[in-house]
C-alpha cells in the first residue's frame, strides 16, 4: 500500500480509489488502524457505488511512521489534513470512529470548504478530559514526576506521555459552540461502555446546524461493527450523498 511522506519525512499509510464524488474518508480510533471492519465495510460499499474512497493510519497507528507514545492528538489532526490536503480530491463526507470522530470535528473547523458531511462513530471529541479524571492519583503522580506513564484498557497496554494530554485539552470542540450547516450524522450503540450514549447529546448542544441527526442503536456497542450497524453507516452515507 502507498505512503504519503509528510513534511518532517514520516510516512503515512494510506489506501485511494478512485470514483465520483463526494469521496469518503475513515478516520480510525485511537490504537486502531485502517483494517478494520468498519473501514473495510466502507471500501467495498464506496466499489459498489463508484465512489472516491480513502482510508489511512495515523503516525503510530498500524504501519505509518512512529512510536503510539510520541504522538497526541495535534500530530494526528495534521495526518487527516494532510491526506485531505494531499490525497483525497473535492468534497469528502468524513466517517470518524471513536478518537476518530474528534478528529474529523477538528478537520471540519480546519478545511470547512473541503468537507461535504459528518458522520461519528460512536465518536468520542474531547475524551481526554474524562481519561484524565479517571486515572488514578498514583499515575497522575507518576506522570507529572515522570512525564510518562504506563496504561491499560480494554486489553491494551500502551505509554501516555505528559504532552497527549496537555495537546489534547488544546484541541477541545465542546468547550465553544460552532456553526456546522452540513449534514452531520452521529451513530451511537446503546451498549458502548467505552463511549457513552449521552455524548452525542453534549455534542449537539454545542454544534449549530439544521441537518443534525442521532441514530440511537439499542444493541450495539463500541465496535459498531455487527452486519445491522455497517447497515446503518452506509444508509447514512448514501442520505448525505442524496441530500
Amino acid at each position: 500500500m502507498p505512503y504519503f511522506i509528510n513534511k518532517k519525512k514520516e510516512r503515512i499509510r494510506y489506501k485511494s480509489i478512485k470514483g465520483k464524488g463526494p469521496g469518503i474518508i475513515f478516520i480510525h480510533g485511537l490504537n486502531s488502524d485502517m483494517s478494520g471492519q468498519k473501514a473495510l465495510s466502507l471500501e467495498r460499499f464506496a466499489l459498489k457505488n463508484r465512489l472516491r474512497f480513502t482510508r489511512f493510519e495515523c503516525r503510530g497507528h498500524g504501519k505509518s511512521d512512529g512510536k503510539f507514545e510520541d504522538f497526541t492528538i495535534s500530530d494526528w489532526k495534521k495526518d487527516l489534513i494532510d491526506i485531505i490536503d494531499n490525497i483525497a480530491k473535492g468534497p469528502q463526507i468524513l466517517v470518524g470512529s471513536s478518537m476518530g470522530g474528534w478528529l474529523m470535528f477538528l478537520a471540519a473547523k480546519a478545511r470547512p470548504k473541503r468537507i461535504a458531511g459528518l458522520i461519528g462513530l460512536a465518536a468520542a471529541p474531547d475524551y481526554i478530559d474524562g481519561f484524565y479524571k479517571k486515572l488514578p492519583l498514583k499515575k497522575k503522580q507518576e506522570m507529572n514526576k515522570k512525564g510518562i506513564i504506563k496504561y491499560s484498557s480494554y486489553g491494551f497496554s500502551y505509554l501516555i506521555k505528559k504532552k497527549y494530554i496537555v495537546e489534547g485539552r488544546k484541541n477541545k470542540i465542546l468547550n465553544k459552540e460552532f456553526k456546522w450547516n452540513k449534514p452531520l450524522i452521529l451513530i451511537q450503540g446503546l451498549k458502548d461502555n467505552v463511549v457513552t450514549p449521552d455524548v452525542p447529546e453534549k455534542i449537539v448542544k454545542k454544534v449549530k446546524g439544521n441537518q443534525i441527526q442521532i441514530k440511537l442503536l439499542k444493541n450495539s456497542d463500541h465496535r459498531l461493527s455487527d452486519p445491522f450497524d455497517l447497515k446503518i453507516i452506509n444508509d447514512s452515507i448514501q442520505s448525505i450523498i442524496k441530500s
